[in-house]
């Protein structure tokens, strides 16, 4: 998704769990997620290319860097850690099928975006779920606008251009994307809480 996205659904989410140095970190690292540098090689950052397992792994790998820098007195260090993990996380439901595999379960009559489950298992476990995929160059040409049109004739049906919710001109299915983003925030949030003695998960906060 796009920066805007990111914050809304991070804000949302957990702002009033964090000081505002703390948040202001956390945005900053997940923000950063889409630089250039992370654009190439790096699917499990963005759940590209069927990259699924690596994102997965992605994330368990910062949850626990996370801890490590609490243990170490990183604060910083542990915020930066925390917005990689979200960044990956709510890319998970604007680049993989996961929210089309969800409505898909309603037959034409969907409840409203606020009541999806963002962990399904039989969704995240199912061999059905894929993520777009990269072709080069005309997935970098899809973000100009004008040439939206052009490069969409041309991307096959698995594409990052054809599949991404990551803006409201995808469809009508971006609002679950961003709600099931929202909601896995928040789930990633709570997991810490548990797994973090209190004094860690103080200074965690911030508050």
């Amino acid at each position: 998704m796009i920066a805007q996205y990111h914050i809304q659904m991070t804000t949302e989410a957990v702002a009033q769990n964090f000081s505002e140095r703390a948040m202001k970190a956390i945005i900053s690292a997940n923000l950063k997620q889409d630089a250039l540098k992370n654009q190439f090689g790096h699917d499990e950052i963005h759940y590209d290319n069927n990259a699924i397992e690596e994102g997965n792994r992605y994330i368990s790998e910062q949850r626990g860097y996370v801890i490590a820098a609490l243990l170490s007195q990183g604060n910083l260090s542990a915020w930066t850690a925390f917005g990689r993990l979200l960044h990956t996380a709510q890319d998970f439901y604007s680049h993989t099928n996961y929210v089309t595999m969800w409505l898909d379960q309603f037959d034409g009559a969907p409840p409203s975006p606020a009541e999806i489950d963002p962990l399904k298992k039989e969704l995240t476990e199912s061999p059905n779920l894929h993520s777009g995929k990269i072709y080069l160059p005309m997935d970098a040409l899809f973000f100009i606008k004008p040439l939206r049109p052009l490069t969409l004739k041309l991307l096959p049906k698995d594409s990052h251009g054809w599949m991404n919710l990551d803006t409201p001109d995808q469809g009508p299915k971006f609002p679950y994307a961003i709600a099931a983003g929202t909601k896995r925030t928040v789930h990633e949030f709570d997991l810490l809480r548990k797994l973090l003695p209190p004094e860690l998960f103080a200074r965690f906060t911030d508050k």
